[in-house]
């Protein structure tokens, strides 16, 4: 239920004000743009002493986000991407004392979408189709799309640089001579409202790599090696990467996880890195800086992009706000031994 702790913060009042200005109390003298700020928001979330009492109403649905999820809890392990993500965005929304539920996973084949109606916002960690977003909005309109990389559809979204950052590690890649210059990566997954798993080769870095061979005259050492993500992968990808002729002499890897593979085949082909072949690679997971030699990789903030997404919910929750609007995060190019 909607309490009046929770007005005074989205307020950025104290409690005692709130209850003083919901109160009418003629000897409380506040500035008018606050008092009216407290009325409106009090207004938005249905609030009434009434109704904040016990049994009035769902607890706090106009002060809940909704998470739909691409991940369970399990898989974050091995690549804790969109893990942080969703500790960013719990953090953020307890901080506003909004709650936050999980309705469903995205693979999720029988789906409860008539839940989304009742809540304040629908967070969505992960891509879903168009055709899936589309859907989502038939059933509420505060939409938050986080690590969604469609130009075409009409809600919030945030994104990172990584096609900005791909071009800086080829151009750094490019200053340090090198020429023959390959990519490996995982395909671009989105997943539509039956749950079902749709790839492609469009994965925003391997555009990025794509477009800057070409715009270098490149394009006849332009290797692209894309399968799933993870290690095991990314020594599958290598070993084919180094039976080219002829074999580049640096590559980009997509994750630091699949980076862990490449770095196996190019160990088992006797060949040294970056002396034969250097790797530079995303995520910066921790593990990155002790590697032999150490990782050099691009470092996104998954948590910031999180509390962001919190964000623009409040937003589209007190109505502060009603034009879409795309948020690019930085990232964070960091130079190691193997590039």
């Amino acid at each position: 239920m909607t309490s009046i702790r929770d007005i005074a913060k989205l307020a950025g009042v104290s409690a005692a004000s709130v209850s003083r200005i919901l109160n009418k109390d003629a000897t409380f003298s506040i500035n008018e743009n606050t008092r009216v700020r407290v009325l409106e928001i009090a207004n938005q979330l249905d609030y009434s002493p009434k109704k904040n009492q016990k049994g009035g109403r769902n607890k706090g649905d106009q002060l809940t986000i909704a998470l739909i999820v691409r991940h369970k809890e399990a898989d974050e392990q091995e690549d804790p991407y969109f893990g942080q993500i969703r500790k960013g965005i719990e953090k953020e929304a307890a901080r506003w004392r909004f709650r936050t539920v999980k309705a469903f996973y995205m693979r999720d084949k029988n789906k409860d979408w008539e839940q989304l109606k009742k809540y304040g916002a629908v967070i969505v960690i992960g891509e879903m189709t168009e055709e899936a977003t589309k859907r989502l909005a038939l059933f509420n309109k505060n939409i938050i799309l986080v690590d969604n990389y469609s130009n075409t559809q009409p809600f919030d979204c945030i994104q990172t640089d990584f096609a900005q950052k791909t071009a800086s590690l080829l151009d750094t890649m490019y200053e340090k001579k090198h020429r023959n210059i390959s990519f490996v990566g995982g395909l671009s997954t989105k997943v539509d409202s039956e749950g079902q798993v749709q790839t492609s080769k469009d994965e925003v870095r391997a555009t990025a790599y794509k477009t800057w061979m070409r715009l270098n005259n490149l394009e006849k050492y332009s290797q692209i090696y894309q399968g799933s993500w993870g290690p095991e992968e990314g020594l599958a990808l290598g070993k084919k990467l180094l039976a080219s002729d002829p074999r580049p002499t640096a590559v980009i890897v997509a994750s630091d996880p699949m980076a862990l593979g490449l770095y196996k085949a190019i160990n088992e082909a006797n060949l040294k890195i970056p002396e034969d072949i250097a790797v530079a690679s995303f995520d910066d997971i921790e593990m990155a800086k002790f590697m032999t030699p150490s990782l050099s990789s691009v470092k996104a903030n998954p948590e910031e992009m999180g509390r962001m997404a919190v964000r623009l919910a409040k937003e589209r929750m007190l109505e502060e706000r009603t034009m879409p609007i795309r948020v690019i995060c930085s990232s964070e190019l960091i130079l190691r031994d193997s590039l």
